[in-house]
């Protein structure tokens, strides 16, 4: 059965909360980490010549937008936390959306490309197969996609106060196809460790004609 539209709403709202409440809490907890590797793979497959306009959806307290804009790189940044949103603006001095990825506005074929790092995976699957195609409308012709999600056997919830849902290889692929996208390459994270150890599925897309 479809998820009810009101139901929608509580994801969205519960999900934002808890990332609004804890807001310093996990700028601090992730100012360090390393996404060198996933900053360099989605700028490589970039066609074309810098600097390249890239959209890190879903940006949180701007981190990465910094990496971007400090590369030269028109960066964007979109989240919908208002607390992540502040800081991403502060912090970054770039130009950041508040948006609710459920209810996306975006300029169509504006990106090179796409960051989505630790994001998509909160959005209900369900919902998923339109998101995508939102994301690819807002691509130009051949931009990148990159994401980077926990990866698991198809199931979703609610996990400590989050939604979030956790898709194998396969069904990634599916989905990332039926929504117009060609996989470039995919690798697991973080690098070095047994398989076992490596939570974190990161895929390179691009988008196809349609």
């Amino acid at each position: 059965m479809p998820t009810s539209p009101p139901d929608l709403e509580h994801i969205t709202a519960q999900t934002l909360m808890h990332y609004d409440q804890r807001a310093e809490d996990f700028r601090e907890g992730t100012r360090h980490h390393d996404v060198s590797q996933n900053i360099a793979v989605l700028l490589r497959h970039i066609q074309g010549q810098p600097p390249f306009t890239i959209l890190d959806f879903g940006c949180g307290p701007g981190r990465d937008l910094r990496t971007f804009s400090g590369l030269g790189h028109r960066a964007i940044g979109l989240d919908g936390a208002p607390g992540f949103v502040d800081m991403a603006r502060i912090d970054s001095g770039c130009t950041v959306w508040q948006q609710d990825f459920l209810k996306l506005d975006l300029p169509s074929g504006h990106f090179d490309g796409i960051f989505a790092n630790a994001s998509l995976f909160h959005i209900p699957g369900e919902e998923l197969p339109r998101v995508l195609r939102q994301l690819h409308a807002t691509l130009k012709p051949d931009g990148v996609l990159f994401c980077s999600n926990p990866h698991g056997n198809n199931q979703e919830g609610w996990v400590g106060g989050r939604y979030a849902s956790y898709h194998d290889l396969a069904t990634w692929r599916s989905r990332m196809s039926d929504a117009g996208y060609r996989e470039i390459e995919h690798y697991y994270r973080p690098a070095g460790l047994p398989c076992a150890q490596q939570p974190w599925l990161a895929s390179v897309w691009r988008r196809a004609a349609q």
